[in-house]
């Protein structure tokens, strides 16, 4: 479950990014009120966070699925 939501977090800061380097808009700033406001420092957090997180999905053993 923790992984699934690391994922989320990731492609909601891939998105983020994408808008930002294409278009110069930070969708996060605009929706919790800037880059310095409270809530968008979190949301930038837990992404780098989710980033770091996901760094270990490269060293898990992968699930065979039968068939």
């Amino acid at each position: 479950m923790l992984d699934r939501i690391a994922l989320v977090l990731l492609i909601i800061g891939g998105l983020n990014w994408g808008l930002l380097g294409l278009f110069g808009f930070d969708l996060v700033a605009f929706i919790f009120g800037g880059q310095g406001a409270v809530i968008s420092r979190l949301v930038y957090t837990l992404v780098a966070v989710s980033a770091v997180w996901c760094i270990s999905l490269f060293f898990k053993d992968r699930e065979l699925i039968p068939g």
